[in-house]
């Protein structure tokens, strides 16, 4: 054999992944690190089929207490669908996919006692690189790979701060990683940024009239005020209230894709069923699919159910849930050489675009002028325009288009040229 032709194949068993046989297709692998006694982290590796020649990504969800390993990865950008279904868009098919349930207590992850569930952003940022460091550990292969962080939802807002302290980690020598991003999905940033522009973006949408606007308003006016005054626990209270308010003024708008069709009836929730939908959008189909095939398949300990913990999850977080973060982004845009990505879903309520433009374009770093005054320019993808995006110094902003709160699975094209771009990925 020619010698170049055998350093070539020889590169390229190097890059192979070494996983297990999981769900789906492809090379996989999982596990748990315990971040603290008694805390344990559960996280779900896809390997790209040439492992060290692609970025690694990490997938996480929102919430508090949803699922990355659930939602993330059989909704939106996994190997495949529920239905075990190949999906042809999976992020896996480009990069190397790691899905990561958190904070603890989330999906698979689960704590020894409730009083080690996270009640800080703070705290789950600690506790990622405390899981990064020894997944990097257990995977020495993917020390030098490219890094980045996606996020969804609340996602976005522990990415952020994850993102931030495990740079710092890095820079310490305290954790071997190549973070190089983060990406912020429909990201929970500014909480009372997406609460105040929820009644004029349904109005200029034509969901509701002048006097459902003004109803819905008045419970985003209250929210703020709580907030405004430090009262955290009272400010998510009243978010729940303002929600309650569109679900009545809308007759049950679908805060995912405001596109969706829902069934015509008026209908009131209770705090508990507003949390439940912002953490399980479609749960049953999904629950019974990882407390049966994927439990068994993983082998994960019988007394582990899926989703057991995630209500006290979002509980414990009650008075952290309404606190804006982007005095984090700031520092991740000043003290970092990190890409930023900011990217919002057209058609998506919960963090709604109005909102996120609001926040993002307040934001105080060294290039925020020259940011704001930036072109913006289209994202097409085969001969159409998926969206359109601004980048000025480490900042990329994108607008998905056709696309809700989940935009991988509504827009999978559009978020694929985004993550090609942020990525590079070969």
């Amino acid at each position: 054999m020619d010698m170049n032709i055998f350093f070539i194949l020889a590169s390229l068993l190097v890059g192979l992944a070494s996983g297990r046989q999981g769900v789906g297709p492809g090379d996989q692998d999982w596990g748990y690190v315990t971040v603290r006694d008694g805390a344990h982290m559960f996280y779900w590796l896809y390997y790209h089929a040439q492992t060290t020649a692609q970025p690694l990504v990490i997938w996480l969800q929102g919430g508090p207490g949803a699922s990355s390993t659930g939602y993330g990865n059989f909704e939106e950008l996994g190997i495949v669908d529920e239905n075990l279904n190949v999906r042809n868009t999976s992020w896996v098919n480009h990069v190397n996919v790691l899905f990561i349930d958190n904070p603890v207590g989330t999906g698979f992850s689960y704590v020894d006692s409730y009083d080690l569930l996270t009640t800080t952003n703070a705290e789950i940022a600690a506790d990622l690189v405390t899981f990064t460091g020894q997944f990097m550990d257990t995977y020495p292969q993917f020390k030098t790979v490219p890094l980045y962080i996606f996020s969804e939802s609340y996602g976005g807002k522990m990415a952020a701060e994850y993102g931030l302290a495990l740079d710092k980690a890095i820079k310490a020598g305290t954790v071997e990683a190549a973070l190089k991003g983060v990406g912020l999905g429909d990201s929970w940033i500014s909480p009372i940024d997406s609460v105040l522009t929820w009644a004029p973006f349904l109005l200029q949408t034509g969901m509701v009239d002048t006097e459902g606007h003004d109803y819905i308003d008045s419970y985003a006016q209250q929210t703020k005020a709580a907030l405004d005054n430090g009262q955290y626990e009272q400010a998510t209270d009243l978010w729940g209230a303002t929600e309650n308010a569109i679900f009545v003024a809308t007759d049950g708008i679908d805060f995912y894709n405001i596109l969706t069709k829902v069934g015509g009836s008026r209908r009131f929730f209770s705090m508990k069923d507003i949390v439940k939908k912002h953490q399980l959008r479609d749960d049953a189909s999904l629950e019974r699919l990882m407390n049966g095939i994927v439990k068994e398949t993983l082998g994960i300990p019988a007394q582990v159910e899926w989703g057991g913990q995630s209500g006290y999850v979002f509980n414990y977080l009650y008075g952290d849930f309404m606190k804006s973060v982007t005095n984090i982004v700031e520092q991740l845009l000043d003290e970092t050489d990190l890409t930023v990505c900011v990217f919002t879903g057209q058609l998506d309520l919960i963090v709604d675009t109005p909102g996120t433009l609001d926040w993002t374009e307040r934001l105080q770093w060294a290039g925020s002028q020259q940011w704001l005054v930036a072109q913006r320019n289209s994202l097409v993808v085969n001969g159409y325009i998926e969206g359109y995006k601004k980048v000025y110094g480490n900042l990329h902003f994108y607008w998905l288009l056709r696309s809700g709160h989940m935009v991988p699975a509504d827009n999978p094209y559009g978020a694929l040229k985004m993550l090609q771009e942020i990525t590079n990925y070969q």
